[in-house]
């Protein structure tokens, strides 16, 4: 079957619509676990900065402070200003999703401080992702569509970078939850185990988004590739 007959793209029906609804299911599921988790105290009586401070703590990191950003989920670290942003939903809360999510943060903060490899090598290719982002398909469309096939290579080879990054990205995010639930487990920063199962929950939620992303990304190379592949065959 050509990959568009009568109207329809069938390779993006059959490889671009999966990674998308998985995408969306995943957002769904940590906005889910993390409204869930936000209406849980945790018995510690720690908010999102103090348990931060202890992963800092933890590691021996005294150059790194703590500010406060609005927003909703828009918590992150910033390597360059060596600030953790938190949102105002785990700033000062005392919930269980807040010590996850700040604990996390601090993680990242933790990998630059010892310069954990996989975060050296996403940062080093984010000036070209950001490039690859605005012309990798538009040059692989103008490449395909003037039968120029070296610039649609050129255009493809921008546009993996995109999905390389996100590749990298993954096991940076898995790390920083996997060093946060380690810290908050030594440290008993949420001494029950309902409460440990729902910091893991939350991070596992968030980092199902990032397999999505990596998924969705990868779906639309091998679309253009197959439709590239297939004009190709035909001229």
């Amino acid at each position: 079957m050509p990959w568009f007959y009568y109207g329809i793209d069938y390779y993006y029906i059959l490889l671009v619509v999966p990674a998308l609804i998985l995408s969306v299911v995943a957002q769904i599921r940590v906005q889910s676990v993390y409204k869930k988790m936000s209406q849980k105290l945790n018995s510690s009586g720690l908010t999102g900065e103090m348990a931060a401070r202890a992963v800092l703590r933890h590691y021996g990191i005294q150059d790194v402070s703590i500010e406060r950003v609005n927003g909703r989920l828009s918590d992150h670290f910033d390597p360059r200003s060596k600030v953790i942003r938190l949102s105002d939903g785990v700033f000062h809360s005392y919930t269980v999703a807040a010590v996850g999510i700040a604990a996390h943060e601090a993680g990242h903060a933790a990998q630059h401080a010892e310069g954990y490899l996989p975060i050296k090598i996403r940062n080093a290719i984010v000036p070209v992702c950001n490039v690859a982002s605005w012309v990798g398909i538009p040059l692989a469309l103008i490449g395909f569509y003037m039968s120029m096939e070296p610039l649609i290579y050129i255009g493809l080879g921008l546009y993996s970078l995109i999905m390389i990054f996100q590749l990298v990205t993954l096991p940076v995010e898995l790390n920083a939850s996997s060093r946060a639930l380690a810290v908050i487990e030594q440290e008993g920063l949420l001494p029950s185990d309902e409460e440990f199962s729902g910091a893991k929950k939350v991070l596992t939620a968030a980092a199902m988004t990032y397999v999505a992303a990596l998924a969705t990304s990868l779906a639309n190379l091998l679309r253009l590739l197959l439709i590239f592949t297939a004009r190709g065959r035909r001229d």
